[in-house]
């Protein structure tokens, strides 16, 4: 949360034109922190102070502002600064910023940019979104296997400077293929005598720049790795994705695949949700809820299709909200499981059958439980002398637990089997896990309900 005492010391900062006290404080401070306190200035006041500070300082604090706040603030500020701060920024946040701004903008900037930067981000803004070669950077250290320590050492010290991290230095051959790594550790603890090629490793774990981007942070997180290297098809290498990418890559996916499963559609990106436009909040939510609204159309005309059924035995119409409840609850919590367990990989596919004789195991006994519920609510609450003549509590009890068991059975079942059949037509199982689930449980689980019901009573 932004301090408003410090906003409004900022302020008078500004006002009285202390350079030297700001620029102090953005130096000592760390720009994450600054970033965070500038947010609660106007885009002038920001562009103000950041003009205090020296390039380098005002890239890496421009960096950890939020992607949105960044392009608000570039339509602000003149191309050739823009430009000069672009070059000194991180390479795949000055990607993901040149991405994002409209390309009318992006291609007056870009000529005023560094020969060298302006190409690395026309290559990584070149790559699929989503992909590890479009969240890459390029900024990493590399030596050749033929050096010894010492040298290593030396160039090393030559390519640190500005490198977003230098814990694992690549070890490359004259085609730039990744031939292994080698970490500061082994470094410093290796004899001053030895050849890299002695000391490194030459499993390096690496992603190609075409894979998923959510694949390549499992695999920074699986192997507790610092960084990835990426290469191309060659073997070459291009770029690292860093672990802290890796957790923006996994923040993001989570927010994608949450606003999936509530049918929440867009780009899913992770911004605020107080800035966000109440109309794009308003698109993104109102085409799932108009066409699961007409499909609900179906559960109206089945409960008008029996309608006969429950003017004869009203009590049944109170069991409908836990009928719904029931359903929507255990299906959701069978399909939640079956989501995670496709995006980890532990199940594909093929184990369909596995997994349906799984959550069968499971619903059975809490289709008994909810059963046995059902029939003592009305067993011992209800009123008898409301049945029609030739009907007692227990035959209507054992007509509602029977139907309440069932639906309890078909939606665990349609919960698992919703998401796998989703991977076989190549869709999102998130996108029909909830949504799609919650309509589909409504209309089995009433026509369980009355049919069984009828059956039941013999009418």
């Amino acid at each position: 949360m932004i301090n408003p005492i410090l906003i409004s010391e900022m302020r008078e900062l500004i006002l009285s034109n202390d350079v030297e006290t700001i620029r102090q404080f953005c130096q000592q401070t760390h720009p994450g922190t600054v970033a965070e306190l500038l947010e609660g200035l106007g885009n002038l006041e920001i562009w103000q102070i950041l003009h205090m500070l020296d390039v380098p300082v005002r890239a890496e604090i421009f960096s950890h502002f939020e992607l949105d706040k960044q392009v608000e603030l570039v339509t602000g500020e003149s191309k050739k600064e823009m430009a000069r701060l672009l070059e000194e920024m991180p390479p795949d946040d000055r990607a993901d910023l040149v991405n994002k701004i409209d390309d009318r903008l992006r291609e007056e900037i870009l000529p005023l940019v560094a020969k060298a930067e302006r190409e690395d981000i026309r290559k990584l803004i070149a790559y699929k979104e989503g992909t590890a070669g479009a969240v890459m950077s390029t900024d990493y250290a590399v030596l050749k296997a033929e050096v010894d320590i010492f040298q290593a050492i030396e160039q090393l010290r030559l390519q640190a400077t500005g490198k977003e991290t230098i814990y694992y230095v690549y070890i490359i051959n004259e085609s730039r293929k990744l031939t292994g790594f080698v970490s500061l550790k082994d470094l410093i603890l290796a004899k001053p005598g030895q050849l890299i090629k002695d000391v490194m490793h030459g499993d390096a774990i690496k992603a190609n720049v075409n894979d998923d981007q959510e694949a390549v942070a499992g695999l920074i997180e699986k192997y507790d790795l610092i960084a990835i290297p990426i290469v191309d098809d060659n073997g070459c290498m291009v770029g690292i994705v860093t672990h802290d990418d890796a957790l923006d890559i996994i923040r993001q996916e989570q927010t994608e695949d949450i606003e999936k499963l509530m049918a929440i559609t867009g780009q899913h990106e992770v911004i605020s949700y107080i800035k966000t436009p109440a109309w794009r909040h308003f698109k993104n939510r109102c085409g799932w809820i108009i066409l699961l609204g007409i499909f609900g159309l179906v559960s109206g005309l089945i409960v008008q299709r029996f309608e006969a059924l429950l003017v004869q035995f009203a009590i049944l119409a109170t069991f409908m909200p836990m009928l719904a409840d029931t359903g929507g609850n255990t299906g959701s919590q069978s399909a939640t499981l079956v989501i995670r367990a496709l995006a980890l990989q532990q199940i594909s596919v093929k184990d369909i059958l596995r997994v349906l004789l799984k959550e069968l195991q499971v619903a059975i006994p809490l289709a008994l439980l909810m059963a046995i519920l059902a029939f003592g609510r009305l067993f011992l609450f209800a009123d008898a002398s409301n049945l029609p003549a030739g009907f007692s509590l227990i035959t209507v009890g054992w007509a509602v637990a029977l139907a309440l068991g069932l639906q309890v059975i078909t939606a665990t079942l349609i919960g698992a089997a919703l998401p796998l059949i989703a991977s076989v037509f190549k869709c999102d199982p998130a996108v029909v896990a909830s949504p799609a689930l919650t309509t589909i449980v409504d209309i089995t689980g009433l026509l369980i309900y009355f049919t069984t019901a009828k059956l039941m009573l013999n009418l």
